[in-house]
């Protein structure tokens, strides 16, 4: 007898329902989950909601509606495949499973979590390892000035794993000044706001008119490239952390190629998928990090929730996230309670 659960399901731009769904069987090396938290991506998930990007682009060519959305899942195992060897049931894993009440999951693509990390701080686990993949191609050195453009989620992590990797000083710029709190909280020594301070001066005064070692660039706005590029230095890095939503103009000789800056793109896509000498850090060996980094108490994510909604108001959250009208750039983390 097949079961019966349910998921959130985007049936076009703008439209979120809840349907109901038959689990499949479990395979060979596969895993069941029963879902107990899940985060609200707010990047691709609501651009993907939103349906506002070019056609024929990146976004236009992956949203298929309808779709299940959601890759930041922590549940507990409830069933396992043949051949698994690492999981138990009762384990809680962490893994890309989607927002629905049970998933099926292969057992190479979850992690266990430590005792000492919640349900909700281990929702973060994709996000972070997007991150953490980043500032490894990044290949930050000790004492190197890092600016972070934007305060998401992937920004306030970029700030703490750039301090980490010792980003020195990390400059983090926003336009929200509750997003700019929040990361002072967490570590941030100059974070500045647009709308009022002069980024381009300070960042030159902090870094004896050179610019910036490394800029990340996590705002998602395409428009902010350009400016990115002049906050780098000569012969510096600046990373395409986010997935900008849609084209926009640079000039490459004076932005890039007479200043010798190295552009960067760090999709999670980039990760390696097997284990190698040149590069060892794949996904589920950065989820792995993040999550012993939080056990430890060296990264912090609980800070960076700001709202929890019963899965079943998953209409509700995703809505006043779009709405122009309301607040969004106060919100960051939206966990999603399947409890």
């Amino acid at each position: 007898m097949v079961m019966i659960a349910r998921r959130i399901v985007f049936k076009g731009p703008m439209k979120v329902d809840i349907e109901e769904f038959g689990v499949p069987k479990v395979r060979r090396g596969q895993i069941l989950i029963k879902t107990r938290a899940t985060l609200i991506s707010t990047g691709t998930e609501l651009t993907m909601l939103s349906g506002r990007f070019p056609t024929g682009s990146f976004w236009d060519r992956i949203t298929n509606y309808p779709l299940t959305p959601g890759y930041s899942n922590c549940g507990v195992v409830v069933n396992v495949g043949d051949e698994v060897k690492d999981f138990m049931v009762g384990d809680r894993v962490a893994s890309k499973a989607p927002h629905a009440e049970y998933a099926v999951v292969e057992s190479k693509e979850a992690v266990k979590v430590p005792d000492e990390v919640s349900d909700e701080e281990a929702t973060f686990s994709t996000l972070a390892a997007t991150v953490l993949n980043g500032i490894r191609r990044a290949d930050i050195s000790l004492g190197e000035t890092v600016v972070i453009l934007g305060l998401g989620i992937l920004g306030q992590l970029a700030c703490q794993f750039a301090r980490l990797s010792g980003g020195f000083p990390v400059i983090a710029v926003d336009l929200s000044d509750k997003r700019l709190e929040i990361a002072k909280k967490l570590g941030v020594k100059l974070a500045l706001n647009p709308k009022r301070d002069d980024v381009d001066g300070e960042i030159k005064k902090a870094t004896n008119g050179k610019g910036a070692d490394i800029v990340f660039e996590v705002t998602g706005n395409p428009e902010v490239v350009s400016w990115g590029l002049k906050l780098t230095r000569r012969q510096g890095r600046f990373i395409l952390l986010s997935s900008p939503r849609g084209p926009t103009t640079i000039d490459f000789h004076d932005e890039v190629n007479w200043p010798s800056r190295v552009i960067i793109g760090a999709h999670t896509t980039s990760h390696p998928e097997f284990e190698t000498p040149y590069n060892p850090w794949t996904r589920r060996r950065n989820v792995e990090l993040f999550l012993n980094l939080v056990k430890e108490g060296l990264v912090n994510v609980k800070d960076l929730i700001t709202d929890r909604y019963p899965w079943h108001k998953a209409k509700d959250a995703y809505m006043e996230l779009l709405d122009p009208l309301g607040e969004r750039l106060k919100r960051l983390g939206v966990i999603l309670d399947f409890s």
